[in-house]
């Protein structure tokens, strides 16, 4: 089940770091940004974390949950945490349940071989439960505060 622009997720379960367990009606209530990366320790997704803790505080002022996905196991979603203290939980879809759901698994050429990646996609599900904006195949730099600027909008139009 794929998702769609201003309906519901679709039911979903994951687990998160510090034994968070995530799901399509978990944080109803709360505005959450769900954003997804390729691979812990890689540069980009380390920059991409790091914004996200800098403006962590701007985003739970605004009413905003932040949580980051990839196929890393916990293992090494901790180690990542720790390192860059994100005060945000990861999600370790290690099975690409919610990465196939969310459409964010895609063929990438990388050293002149086809190998199945993530793109780097973040997704703003609203107070209600449906998906409200999304971001696909997207550039780090500016990115943060471009959400940051949708959850305010959000917040404002609730």
């Amino acid at each position: 089940m794929a998702i769609v622009l201003n309906k519901p997720l679709p039911e979903f379960e994951a687990n998160a770091t510090s034994g968070l367990k995530v799901s399509n009606i978990s944080h109803v209530g709360q505005t959450v940004v769900l954003f997804f990366y390729p691979k812990d320790n890689t540069p980009g997704c380390t920059t991409e974390a790091m914004q996200f803790r800098d403006k962590y505080k701007d985003f739970v002022k605004a009413g905003a949950m932040v949580l980051g996905v990839s196929r890393d196991n916990m293992k090494s979603h901790d180690d990542f945490k720790a390192k860059l203290e994100l005060p945000f939980e990861l999600i370790a879809d290690t099975e690409e349940k919610m990465c196939h759901m969310f459409g964010v698994v895609k063929n990438k050429i990388m050293y002149g071989k086809k190998v199945k990646g993530i793109e780097r996609s973040t997704f703003l599900i609203g107070a209600d439960g449906t998906l409200k904006q999304e971001w696909r195949g997207l550039k780090v730099p500016g990115h943060v505060e471009e959400v940051l600027q949708a959850v305010n909008d959000l917040k404002k139009a609730g």
